[in-house]
């Protein structure tokens, strides 16, 4: 695994992955020991779609457990992915390299309190309670399959914690930046933010998050995390510019097609 630029702490990393598992629910959780499987067919995200170590002393019998994951992962028509945070043992990460699987992307995860955020120029943005619009804005701004419209919205609709959809148009009412907000008690979460890309760098990202936080703040939100792939350098910087700071990071592992 790439090396851990932060050393985290578990409780909290604990905490974080439970809030996020709630924010964005598969349609079929499965427990393995401390070992979380979690399956979707209605969408292809790996963090919906993957084996999720949730005990860093949970390592018995790991050939086995892998192999039972794999036939699982088939005969769901999916392709098995290991997503290894600071709570999956070494050893397990140690035994799928040998077995050849290969790294595929490391995402930090990043949080701020509400109190670092400046948010006194945040916009009074309520957010759509139209999963339909909410929907293919996202998937227009991620030049994602307007196939997956279904699924997505079905997994929207399974999130139990209060979410606050945004979306940011132009003046023809076309999409500029899409986000999705869940607030779990005190945390509030950030996920799938996305801009047109001929209209990035261009603010309308950091002011939709604003309005994101400053909706979940009124709630009750004290502390705001997300998750960013580790080489996105310019949304890296936005969120480090607005006061979230890195906290522990994971990467998925994959069988080798080759």
């Amino acid at each position: 695994m790439a090396t851990i630029a932060v050393e985290p702490d578990l409780a909290t990393v604990r905490r974080l992955e439970a809030v996020s598992f709630r924010a964005w629910p598969a349609a079929s959780v499965r427990f393995d020991g401390a070992w979380q499987i979690r399956l979707t067919a209605g969408h292809p995200s790996r963090r919906l779609n993957s084996v999720n170590p949730l005990d860093p002393s949970d390592y018995r019998n790991i050939e086995a457990r892998v192999s039972n994951a794999v036939r699982l992962f088939d005969a769901y028509g999916r392709p098995a992915v290991f997503r290894l945070s600071p709570l999956s043992p070494a050893v397990l990460d140690d035994y799928l390299a040998v077995q050849g699987w290969e790294e595929a992307g490391e995402t930090l995860v990043m949080a701020a309190s509400m109190e670092s955020v400046d948010l006194s120029d945040a916009l009074d943005q309520l957010p759509l309670h139209d999963v339909g619009r909410y929907v293919d804005a996202s998937l227009a701004l991620q030049d994602a399959d307007p196939g997956r419209k279904a699924g997505l919205s079905e997994v929207l609709n399974a999130i139990r914690p209060s979410k606050g959809m945004f979306v940011a148009e132009d003046t023809a009412g076309s999409p500029l930046s899409a986000l999705l907000c869940v607030h779990d008690n005190d945390l509030t979460g950030l996920f799938d933010v996305a801009t047109r890309p001929d209209d990035r760098r261009r603010g309308h990202a950091r002011s939709l998050i604003k309005s994101a936080l400053r909706w979940a703040r009124l709630r009750g939100a004290r502390r705001a995390f997300l998750q960013v792939e580790a080489i996105n350098d310019p949304a890296v910087a936005l969120y480090r510019s607005l006061g979230f700071q890195e906290v522990y990071r994971y990467v998925y592992r994959q069988r080798s097609h080759g």
